[in-house]
Order: C-alpha cells, then sequence, then structure tokens
C-alpha cells in the first residue's frame, strides 16, 4: 500500500499541522491555535513568514510591537480561555528570541499554553558565524535559544524536516495537557524552514481535542474522605485550578453542601462572587483578615488546584502547625506538596466523587458562624478602605483602593479586570468584589512588570470572543506603562478596546514600602530618590496615550474617575485614565500575613537591625516542609 504524501517545507508543514488542530469548546469546534503575534526578521520572514501568509485566513496575525509584549499577549489570552485555546509568538534570531524568554516564565510559572516560533542558526554552519549568533568556541551547537530549556514545558531544535512528526504532536499534546501544560519551544533554524520533505498526507488530517480529565485514586480519595470527616473547622483554598478545570461550580456545591467555608487564592479570585455567602475572601500575604484568621485556626484544609505558593501560605506561617492538608490538583508535583494528603485528579471530577464520600459530613454551626462573623468585618474593612472620605468625613489622598473601589463599582459585572506587577496585584486581591464568575486575572504567579497593558491586549482578544459588548479593565501602575506600554497602540490598531487606568505614584511606591518597612531608607525607587540630573518630573501619560491613537484623559478625583469611566465605557477605542494615587498613605494595612524576604542579618542603622529582629520573630509559626 503506498502512502500518499505532499511535498511542503518545514515551515509550510508547521503551520499546516497547526491549522488542522480543533479543540471542543462548550459543545462547538473550534481551531485549537487561535493564530498568533509575529515580528519578522531575516530568522522567519522568509520562510516561515510565506507559510503564515498561505494560511493568514485560518491563523490570523497580528504584528506586536516587542517579542516579549507578543507572548505576553498570547499568555493572556490563554488564561482568558481558560487553557482551552491557544496562539504563538513568533521571533527573528538573536535578541528577537530572547525577549521572549520572560514572558515564558510567565507561562510556565502559571501552568499556561504558549507555542514560541523562533529562527535559529544555519544547521550546515556554512555562513558561520551568522548576524545575531551568540557563539561559544566550545559548544558550537550551543545558541541562545537554549536558554529557553528552563522555562519551557516542551522544547526541541527541528534539524531535520522529518522531525515534526514526532516533535509537533508532543508539542500539542503538552499545550493540552491539564497536568504538564505550560509554553513550548521550538527552534527553527533559518536554512531548515525551507527544507522540503514528503509528508504523509493523513498527518495534516484535522484532529478534535479534549480536555482530558482525571478520575482521583480511589485509596487516595477514601483517606482524603476520612481526614475531612474527623474536622471540626475545615476550610478550602480555591485556586486557578478550579477554573482552568471549568469546575467553579462543582466547587460551589460542594462547599454548599458540606457548608465549608472558602478562601481564594490569588489566581483563584472570582471562583465565586463576592456576596456569596460562603465565600470568606483572599488568603494570604495579600489577603483579607477573614480569610487568614480563619486559615490559623482550621484544622484540615482541603486545597483545591492551587500550587501553595508563599503568598497564598505566608511562607508557609499562615496555617496551624497541626493541621492536616489534602490538596486536589490534577498535578501531582503540586498535590503533594509540604506532606500534603495528596489526591491527584481532576477537580470537576474529583469534588463530586469526594463530596459522595463524605456524605451528610458538614462543617460544625459554630465554625460556619464565626467564618460569618469573619466576612462581615472585612466587608466593613474594605467599605471603609475603598472610601474616599473618612468616618468624620474629612478627604482622604488618593489611594489604589479607592481607585480599585470606584471602578468596581461602576464596571459591568462581566467586565473583565487585569493586574500584574507592583502593588495593584495586592490591593485588587483585597479590594475587588467579584461580580462574575472568572472575571479576574491577578498574575502574580510571574508577577511580571508590562504584563498589564500587553497581556490585557491578549485577554480583550480572548474576551471578545464571550463578550464584545463588556469591557478588559487594566490597572496598572506608572512604573509598569513606563516598562512596557507599546500595545496600547497595538490595542487600537486591532480593534481590542482596552480601558486602562494609570495610577501615577512617582515611581515603585510599593517596593519603596517594602524597603521603608525592613528599616531601610528610600533610596532608587521613588522618582525623587533616584540619582537624577534634573528635578523630578512627571509623564504626562494623557498625551503619550493619545499619541499611540488611544482616547485619554486625566483626572484629579475619585468622583472624576467615574465620570471617566462612564465615557470610557462609550469609547470606540482603547481609553486611558490617568491620575495621581500617594505613594505613603491609602494602602491596605490589614489582612497581611508574614512574607519571607532576606533582611541584613548585620548593619550600621539600628532600624534595619530592628527591622531584621522583628521580621525573624514572625518566623516562629513557619511550618518547616510539613
Amino acid at each position: 500500500m503506498v502512502q500518499k504524501t505532499v511535498r511542503l517545507t518545514m515551515a509550510q508543514a508547521l503551520v499546516r499541522y497547526l491549522a488542522a488542530q480543533y479543540v471542543e469548546i462548550d459543545g462547538q469546534r473550534q481551531r485549537f491555535c487561535a493564530g498568533g503575534f509575529g515580528i519578522f526578521g531575516h530568522g522567519n520572514v522568509t520562510c516561515l513568514g510565506e507559510a503564515l501568509y498561505e494560511h493568514r485566513q485560518e491563523l490570523p496575525l497580528w504584528r506586536g510591537q516587542n517579542e516579549q509584549s507578543m507572548a505576553m499577549a498570547a499568555v493572556g489570552y490563554a488564561k482568558q480561555q481558560l487553557r482551552r485555546r491557544f496562539m504563538f509568538a513568533t521571533s527573528s534570531a538573536g535578541p528577537g528570541t530572547t525577549n521572549l524568554l520572560t514572558s515564558a516564565g510567565i507561562a510556565h510559572t502559571n501552568r499556561l499554553p504558549l507555542l514560541m516560533l523562533a529562527g535559529d542558526a544555519f544547521v550546515t554552519r556554512l555562513p558561520d558565524p551568522v548576524l545575531q549568533q551568540v557563539e561559544h568556541p566550545s559548544n558550537p551547537g550551543l545558541s541562545v535559544n537554549d536558554a529557553f530549556k528552563s522555562v519551557t514545558r516542551f522544547w526541541d531544535r527541528i534539524t531535520h524536516p522529518a522531525q515534526l512528526l514526532q516533535s509537533l504532536p508532543a508539542a500539542i499534546n503538552t499545550l493540552i495537557d491539564p497536568a504538564d501544560c505550560g509554553p513550548v519551544f521550538l527552534g527553527l533554524p533559518q536554512d531548515v524552514q525551507g527544507w522540503a520533505y514528503d509528508y504523509p498526507e493523513k498527518f495534516f488530517e484535522e484532529k478534535t481535542h479534549h480536555l482530558r480529565r482525571q478520575l482521583p485514586d480511589t485509596r487516595e480519595l477514601t483517606a482524603a474522605a476520612e481526614v475531612l470527616k474527623t474536622a471540626e473547622r475545615p476550610l478550602i483554598i480555591a485556586g486557578g485550578g478550579v477554573q482552568y478545570s471549568l469546575a467553579t461550580a462543582e466547587m460551589q456545591d460542594f462547599a454548599r453542601k458540606h457548608n465549608i467555608p472558602v478562601v481564594e487564592t490569588i489566581a483563584g479570585r472570582a471562583n465565586f462572587v463576592h456576596d456569596d455567602a460562603l465565600n470568606c475572601g483572599p488568603v494570604g500575604v495579600t489577603g483579607s483578615n477573614s480569610a487568614n484568621n480563619l486559615a490559623k485556626e482550621a484544622d484540615v484544609i482541603l486545597a483545591v488546584g492551587t500550587r501553595l505558593q508563599d503568598f497564598t501560605t505566608g511562607s508557609w506561617t499562615a496555617f496551624a502547625a497541626d493541621a492536616r492538608i489534602i490538596a486536589v490538583n490534577v498535578g501531582r508535583h503540586d498535590a503533594a506538596k509540604h506532606m500534603s494528603l495528596p489526591v491527584v485528579g481532576d477537580a470537576k471530577l474529583s469534588l463530586p466523587v469526594l463530596s459522595e464520600a463524605l456524605g451528610s459530613f458538614a462543617a460544625p454551626g459554630a465554625w460556619v458562624e464565626q467564618a460569618a462573623r469573619e466576612r462581615a468585618d472585612w466587608a466593613a474593612y474594605v467599605d471603609e478602605n475603598t472610601s474616599p472620605v473618612t468616618k468624620d468625613g474629612s478627604n482622604r489622598p488618593m489611594s489604589y483602593a479607592q481607585v480599585i473601589g470606584a471602578v468596581n463599582d461602576v464596571c459591568d459585572p462581566d467586565d473583565r479586570v487585569v493586574a500584574a506587577a507592583g502593588g495593584l496585584p495586592a490591593e485588587v486581591t483585597a479590594n475587588w468584589r467579584t461580580k462574575s464568575i472568572g472575571s479576574v486575572d491577578v498574575e502574580f504567579g510571574f508577577s511580571c512588570m508590562g504584563y498589564e497593558i500587553s497581556g490585557g491586549w491578549g485577554a480583550r482578544l480572548g474576551h471578545m470572543e464571550d463578550h464584545p459588548d463588556k469591557d478588559t479593565i487594566i490597572f496598572v501602575g506608572d512604573g509598569s506603562y513606563m516598562l512596557l506600554n507599546s500595545d496600547i497602540y497595538s490595542s487600537v490598531l486591532s480593534g481590542a478596546k482596552m480601558i486602562v487606568v494609570v495610577c501615577d505614584n512617582g515611581g515603585f511606591a510599593v517596593i519603596n514600602k517594602l524597603q521603608n518597612n525592613t528599616g531601610n531608607e528610600s533610596y532608587n525607587n521613588l522618582i525623587a530618590d533616584c540619582r537624577l540630573a534634573v528635578d523630578p518630573f512627571a509623564v504626562d501619560f494623557e498625551a503619550h496615550a493619545r499619541s499611540m491613537g488611544a482616547n485619554a484623559e486625566t483626572v484629579h478625583s475619585i468622583g472624576e474617575l467615574k465620570e471617566a469611566y462612564a465615557r470610557a465605557k462609550q469609547s470606540d477605542r482603547t481609553y486611558v485614565i490617568s491620575l495621581k494615587v500617594d505613594a505613603f498613605d491609602g494602602w491596605t494595612q490589614e489582612g497581611h500575613t508574614w512574607w519571607e524576604v532576606g533582611t541584613p542579618e548585620v548593619s550600621n542603622s539600628e532600624r534595619v537591625r530592628q527591622a531584621h529582629a522583628d521580621w525573624e520573630a514572625g518566623r516562629a509559626p513557619q511550618r518547616k516542609g510539613v
């Protein structure tokens, strides 16, 4: 039997294969790859660019302004799509490729699908050394592309066209696998991109993928149920994996049936809406008094879909020393952390069978009543914290919390919120009152400056598919804005409207706060405290945004912000609202746990020495590996 083949270049085969991959979402068949972002250079324009042009309808390509921001946009899209679809980013060789490295870190940390297609040096080495090649005399096969091995779930260099027959299915399997999901890097040598091969036609047949769901092991399930039945003060920690598993309904059903209070991680914000009676707020370093007070007393903790990173666990000081942790997670690595009792399985399937094993078990009434009181107290604090006036009616300095509260008041329930680095993730996590499930994206796994606008652009492209008449709200500080803002221009060009709220506090104010809290003097964080050749001055963010095609305005009060937001809702393009907030006053003071940071053991400053002693005293309740 003669196998039918088609002769294609490696680049043509790669793109054709991507276009043939589908995924079923809510009963509808869609392309698994939603397209991509590209900046062309000599390393990808002639061959990969030719192939992408031929498939421009099936795989739309958006031109970004920076490779790092393009990949961030792809990450933001994948997150908004709950990992069910992905986008790629392509770069030329050399610096274009290394610009992708930071974004790969975001995707890897957050377990998000991202495909990177990067140019590479010639396999033949005939023209060596080539433009942009970093030479290694003792290892000529090494290139900057090898740097991605530490921040990818799958890495390969395609040195022959036939290699795609094994590499591409493995890449797709990584991008869709719930446990191993993460970034994929394919190095594409410039000569091999154009080499032709007789590929089996069958390789390009359309394939529909489905989200893999793993049932938990019966023994693990039984052990977890037996421990949970003994709980007098049970607590659920709901992480981001609950949303990726599409298990928010199962999570809510489980909590209500067994009457167990729920707290959310940063990635798990919007697993529950704010007014759900069992939603007791965010837990951890940037959490709430309600959640953290319950975490201290809980005797059994059911952690679902969370990595249990240090901001969730207060560097492992947030829980009682003898509290038992049950970890339901599709990834065995995450399920077994700190001697947790693991239940390795998909949350959507695991929670109902765990509920069945628990039978009629419900949390004691006194514990639930305590949770309700904690919840009410925290709600009262947020009311006060987000208000522009004090209890006696005097005006307060403008703060992140007030800005967040104002937008929260006037936004649509299905508007999507994006934040990432600096002080805003903590303030959003603590003060945002979720109006609809899955409407909050606080990227704090990698806490990457610059993700806000670029990731927001990608999130908006995905959000438009589901809610074209709603808005994607970006909270960004002046520091992150200055680092990476060019996708305001991208969003206008692509018709992906965002509402960008720029909070200008004169530099890196949250790190200045940490600097001061550890006894150090303000230095090199606020613009006023940096080494300058001129008097410090502020950026005109309104004018800058307008220069990139956005509508923009500057406001000076919370009342003006709400009015500006109404105008932004009516805008036909990205709308930037700029305002100044105080760098020192107005930070959320409540809801924090201890967090481990390195402090100087020896210093000439008495303040630093005292801060070190105070910080180390907070280590007393730390669970050391258990």
